[in-house]
């Protein structure tokens, strides 16, 4: 089956999987365990380990934003 189609003829874009909306009020999923699986697949790819406790709290900062959103709204 073929992709609907937009007025244009492109593809219309596939509805979005994050952030993920409400935000749950706690999400065990967000752990600290996540950011250690993020930060062995970016060392993987040849990206430095994060270090320093700025680096760890960045990088939380980033999943949130990406999973959430700003405080859950897209």
């Amino acid at each position: 089956m073929s992709e609907p189609m937009t007025p244009d003829s492109s593809p219309a874009p596939a509805e979005r999987s994050y952030p993920i909306v409400p935000r749950p009020a706690d999400d065990a999923r967000f752990s600290a365990g996540l950011a250690l699986d993020v930060a062995d697949v970016l060392t993987r790819h040849g990206y430095p380990r994060p270090t320093s406790g700025l680096d760890w709290v960045e990088l939380k900062l980033a999943l949130l934003h990406f999973l959430y959103g700003n405080g859950g709204a897209a």
